[in-house]
């Protein structure tokens, strides 16, 4: 029996991968967001971190 017949079995199975696909988005949004509103000062600092 393959994995996905069990998958049928389940009820409901279908929102776990809408939730997750929205978390991904979600986090890949906050971090684009992140990057585009911090400073290049910011990250030439961070940079230099494992220099010092």
């Amino acid at each position: 029996m393959k994995f996905i017949h069990y998958l049928e079995k389940i009820s409901g199975v279908d929102v776990y991968g809408v939730i997750s696909l929205s978390i991904f988005v979600l986090f890949f949004l906050a971090m684009l967001t992140w990057v585009f509103r911090t400073r290049k000062s910011t990250f030439r600092e961070i940079s230099r971190i494992p220099l010092d």
